[in-house]
C-alpha cells in the first residue's frame, strides 16, 4: 500500500510493538503529529512539558520494561533538548529510538530556521544515527534503528527525518521486526580457565553490573552465586538484579558502597565481574583495586576489557548465555568460613543514620518505611545526588527493573520524567520518584505532565535546602566553603504542586512519616511529598577521590 512518510513511521512503530511514545510537537514534525492523530487509537502519545522530559520518560519506559523507548522532537531546539536524555541512555546502555524532524532537504546546510545537524551532535552519544533523505529508505532505516538499539550492548539510536520526507509517498509493506544482531560466544578454553580459577578460590567475590538486567540474567545469576558459594555486591545499575533479601547480598561496592563489600574485596582471592564496565565510581583508585587476586570479567562489549582495569580472564558474550553455560559446568563450591566472615561483617557494620536532633526525619527512616509499605514490584526512580545513594542503600530491591536511575551520566532532573514513563509502562505497579530539592528544581515542569494525564506517581522530595552531595564534598575537602550549595530559593513545594494540579503533603517530623506515606500510596492520582531533612545528613560510607575502595570513610563531623 502507498503511504506517506509520516504514516510509514506509525506503521513501523506498530511493527515493533510500540504502544506509547513521548514527545513535543513542532513545525518539522507536523506531518508526524498529523499521523499520530490518525493512529491515536493504536499509539498513545504523551506530550511532556519539555523535550528533555520526553527523552527521560522514554528511558524510564525502557528501563522498567526492557522494551525500546521512543521519543519524538521537532528540529533545532526540539532536537537539542533531547541530547541530555540521549546521553543518559547511552551511558547506561538503555535501548531508545529518538525520532527528530528536520528542515526540508533543500534547506539542509543553509542555517535555515530551526536547523541543527542533530546527527553530528549526537554521534558520540548514540550507538548509531541516521538522516533519511529518501522516503523509500525510511521503513528499513527505522527497522534497523530498533534492531541496533536492542542488540548486544543496548543503547539509543537517532533517526532524523526532513519534513518533506514525512510528506512524500511510497509503497509500504509490513514486515516482522529484524532479529537481534548476532554476538560472540566464548570458546571452550575460556570456560575451562574460569572453572580452574574458581576451583582454586577459597574466598570468591561476585560483582554484578547493569548487563545482568540488560540480558535478563537474574535467575542465572542467583544460581551461579549459590554454586559459587560467594557473597554478592551490585553496582548502582544492577539494583534488583540480585535479590537483596538474600543473605549473600553485601550492598553496593564503590564510592558509597558498604564497609562489608570493602572488607570483602580486601580479603577475597577471586573477583568475578558480570556485566559491568568497572566505572571509576566503583574502582575509585584503579591501581589499588583487587590488586591481590585474579579478575574474571564477563562482558558483551569488547571495548570494556582492560579499559579501566586490567583483568586476568576476559569472557566475551551475553551474560545470560555465559552464566547458563557456567552453571551447567560448575560443581557446587563450598566456602563456609568465608560466608561466615561476610555475615559477621554485615552484623558489625550495618548502615545506620542517627537523627541529629530528637524527632528529626532521617532519609533512612523515610526510605525504609516506604520499603515496608510497598510491594516487591514497586518501581523506585531517583534523581541524582544524595537522594540517589540513599535510595540505593536503604530500599530492598528484590526484583529486576524496580530501580530506575541515571548512573553513568548522573543526570539531575532525570527522575520525574523517568517515573512518568515507568508508570505508563507499568500501570499496575506503584512508582515513586525519590528526589532531592536541587534535582527536583531542574525539571519540575514535568509535574504538569503527571497532572495532565493523571499519572499516579509519587514525587518524594528529600528536602535539605542544599545541593547535598556537592556540599558534602565541600565539607570534606574545601574547608566548609559552601560556594553556591546552600540553596536560597523560596519555592513552596506543596503550593507549587497544588498549582500544577497535584495533591501535596509535608513531612516535618519523624512521627509523620508513616501516616503521610500511607495516605500518599492510597491516592489514585499524582502526589508530591515535601519531606524536610537536616542539611548535614551525609551519604556514608564514602571513598574520597584517589583513595582505595578498601578504605571508606565511615563517619564525618557535621
Amino acid at each position: 500500500m502507498v503511504l506517506t512518510g509520516a504514516q510509514i513511521v506509525m506503521e513501523c512503530l506498530l511493527e515493533q510493538g510500540v504502544d506509547t511514545v513521548f514527545g513535543y510537537p513542532g513545525g518539522a514534525v507536523l506531518n508526524i503529529y498529523d499521523a499520530l492523530y490518525e493512529y491515536r487509537d493504536k499509539i498513545t502519545h504523551i506530550r511532556t512539558a519539555h523535550e528533555q522530559g520526553a527523552s527521560h520518560a522514554a528511558d524510564g519506559y525502557a528501563r522498567s520494561t526492557g522494551k525500546t523507548g521512543v521519543c519524538i522532537a521537532t528540529s533545532g531546539p526540539g532536537a537539542t533538548n533531547l541530547v541530555t536524555g540521549i546521553a543518559t541512555a547511552y551511558m547506561d546502555s538503555v535501548p531508545m529510538v529518538a525520532i527528530t524532524g528536520n528542515v526540508n532537504l533543500n534547506l539542509l546546510g543553509l542555517d535555515s530556521f530551526q536547523e541543527v545537524d542533530i546527527t553530528g551532535i549526537t554521534m558520540p552519544i548514540t550507538k548509531h544515527n541516521y538522516i533519511v533523505k529518501d522516503v523509500r529508505d525510511l521503513a528499513q532505516t527505522l527497522r534497523e534503528a530498533f534492531q541496533i538499539a536492542g542488540s548486544g550492548r543496548k543503547g539509543p539510536v537517532l533517526v532524523d527525518i526532513p519534513k518533506d520526507i514525512t510528506g512524500q509517498k511510497c509503497e509500504y509493506e509490513r514486515r516482522d521486526p529484524l532479529p537481534p544482531l548476532p554476538h560472540d560466544f566464548p570458546v571452550e578454553e575460556r570456560f575451562s580457565s574460569a572453572l580452574e580459577l574458581i576451583a582454586r578460590a577459597e574466598r570468591p567475590f561476585l560483582y554484578c553490573g547493569g548487563g545482568v538486567l540488560s540480558s535478563e540474567a537474574e535467575e542465572e545469576l542467583a544460581r551461579f552465586a549459590k554454586l559459587l558459594d560467594a557473597p554478592v555486591a551490585c553496582s548502582l545499575m544492577c539494583q534488583g538484579g540480585f535479590d537483596q533479601a538474600d543473605p549473600r547480598y553485601m550492598g553496593m561496592l564503590g564510592m558509597h558502597g558498604t564497609n562489608t563489600a570493602a572488607l570483602a574485596i580486601k580479603s577475597c582471592d577471586l573477583f568475578v565481574a558480570v556485566g559491568t564496565r568497572f566505572s571509576d565510581r566503583v574502582l575509585c583508585n584503579a591501581g589499588l583495586f583487587a590488586r591481590h587476586c585474579p579478575i574474571i570479567q564477563i562482558e558483551i562489549d569488547t571495548a570494556e576489557f582492560n579499559k579501566n582495569i586490567e583483568v586476568q580472564l576476559k569472557v566475551k558474550g551475553d551474560a545470560k548465555e555465559i552464566l547458563e553455560k557456567l552453571n551447567s559446568l560448575l560443581p557446587q563450591q563450598s566456602h563456609p568460613q568465608w560466608m561466615e566472615q561476610i555475615a559477621a561483617w554485615q552484623r558489625e557494620f550495618p548502615l545506620v543514620q542517627k537523627p541529629r536532633t530528637p524527632g528529626a526525619v532521617t532519609p533512612q527512616q523515610v526510605i525504609e518505611t516506604l520499603d515496608r509499605l510497598t510491594a516487591d514490584d514497586t518501581i523506585i526512580c531517583t534523581e541524582v545526588g544524595q537522594n540517589q545513594m540513599w535510595a540505593a542503600q536503604f530500599y530492598t530491591y528484590r526484583k529486576p527493573r524496580t530501580f530506575v536511575s541515571s548512573g553513568g551520566l548522573g543526570t539531575m532532573g532525570f527522575g520525574l520524567g523517568a517515573a512518568i514513563g515507568a508508570k505508563l509502562a507499568n500501570p499496575e505497579k506503584t512508582v515513586v520518584n525519590i528526589a532531592g530539592d536541587g534535582s527536583f528544581h531542574m525539571n519540575l515542569t514535568e509535574l504538569a505532565t503527571a497532572a495532565a494525564y493523571n499519572v499516579p506517581v509519587i514525587e518524594l522530595i528529600l528536602n535539605n535546602e542544599v545541593l547535598g552531595m556537592v556540599r558534602q564534598w565541600q565539607k570534606l575537602f574545601y574547608g566548609n566553603r559552601f560556594s553556591q550549595t546552600d540553596v536560597d530559593t523560596k519555592t513552596n513545594f506543596p503550593a507549587l504542586a497544588e498549582a500544577f494540579g497535584l495533591k501535596a503533603y509535608t513531612i516535618s517530623t519523624a512521627d509523620e512519616v508513616e501516616s503521610v506515606l500511607r495516605d500518599a500510596l492510597a491516592q489514585t492520582g499524582p502526589v508530591l511529598i515535601d519531606c524536610h531533612i537536616d542539611h548535614d545528613v551525609n551519604v556514608l560510607p564514602m571513598v574520597p577521590a584517589g583513595a582505595s575502595v578498601e578504605s571508606p570513610i565511615l563517619e564525618m563531623d557535621n
